[in-house]
């Protein structure tokens, strides 16, 4: 067992959060004590669409330094309707920072704080947007070891950047990340779901209404008329297909799952990575990661901790994030891994 390799006990959920949903909902109904924000601001530019659907502009990051030499810089992604402030990812950034890392928080196109700086919106596979923020990142760790951490849909985009070249990170860490957009898609449109689902797509529609450089006459239809997408399928058929230049939406879930992909092998060159993923996940089907891990080889890059409780991005356990006590435990070792090799 990888976490146990790490020196981690197994997960255990912490009372009173039990169960997949309160797991996932532990930070929204109980707020984390969090540092006042203090990173520094960082401005990356980005290309326009090649769908034409936004202009070129630039993306906000905010850098966090330890209180000495790093040992390494995290590229941190957040999710779904998230940004660099939402406190799952800034409690993982501080966990990083606290263990020596540098930790560049990203927002992704069309994320507050960061909506006034470019037109449009994210997606699943948004290569054209990562690929300058890796080599900026790059820049920033200065000959030390860049290493990515995505949370939800924030690692699907790296996995989906590492594809298009496997040396951009020395290391990778996913927590609850779709694989099979379409599973994932499906599964949130399940009646159980139906207050996720609300709470996803008012964020969306509220960040994409919100873009300064304004909507299409049909976006603006669809989004501010009498009948706004009523499911992640609706809005990503509106909005996320067409902008980033798919045919459909099918066309989306097909070519920006990274299961298919991942699943015929990677290069040597491929970072070490590590996959975190609840069966009990009620957004994010666990079918997927258990589909990859059974198509790879003993020996690959590619590394899985599947645990029965933790939820969507929560393993709220007895001594506090397990999930982010995994990510540095799995990081650290990849830096100090890059070190030593690089001693010799």
């Amino acid at each position: 067992m990888i976490d146990r390799e790490l020196g981690l006990l197994p997960f255990r959920q912490r009372l009173p959060w039990l169960g997949g949903d309160l797991q996932t909902l532990r930070d929204t109904l109980r707020p984390v004590d969090l540092p006042p924000e203090s990173g520094n601001p960082v401005l990356i530019d980005v290309p326009a669409l090649a769908s034409g659907a936004a202009q070129a502009g630039q993306l906000l990051a905010l850098l966090d330094l330890p209180g000495s030499t790093p040992q390494g810089l995290v590229l941190l992604l957040h999710g779904l309707g998230g940004s660099s402030s939402r406190e799952g990812l800034r409690r993982m950034g501080a966990a990083l920072r606290n263990a020596g890392f540098a930790v560049l928080r990203l927002n992704l196109r069309g994320a507050d704080p960061g909506r006034h700086l470019a037109g449009g919106t994210y997606a699943a596979r948004c290569n054209s947007d990562l690929l300058p923020v890796i080599a900026r990142a790059r820049q920033l760790a200065d000959g030390r070891p860049l290493l990515g951490a995505g949370i939800s849909l924030g690692g699907t985009m790296l996995l989906n950047a590492c594809l298009s070249d496997a040396t951009l990170l020395d290391g990778l860490f996913c927590a609850s990340s779709p694989l099979d957009l379409a599973a994932c898609s499906a599964s949130i449109e399940r009646p159980r779901n139906r207050l996720y689902q609300h709470w996803l797509l008012k964020r969306l529609v509220r960040q994409t209404a919100a873009d300064p450089f304004g909507l299409s006459k049909n976006e603006e239809r669809i989004l501010c008329g009498e009948t706004p997408p009523t499911t992640i399928r609706a809005f990503d058929t509106a909005i996320t297909a067409p902008r980033w230049g798919y045919a459909d939406v099918e066309d989306y879930y097909r070519k920006a799952s990274p299961l298919p992909h991942l699943s015929s092998g990677q290069p040597e060159s491929w970072p070490s990575t590590l996959l975190l993923q609840a069966l009990d996940d009620p957004r994010v089907p666990a079918a997927a990661a258990m589909q990859l891990e059974q198509s790879q080889a003993p020996d690959g890059p590619l590394k899985f901790v599947f645990t029965r409780r933790g939820g969507h991005n929560g393993f709220h356990g007895q001594a506090g994030c397990w999930g982010d006590q995994l990510a540095v435990a799995w990081l650290s070792r990849q830096s100090d891994g890059l070190e030593h090799s690089q001693e010799r």
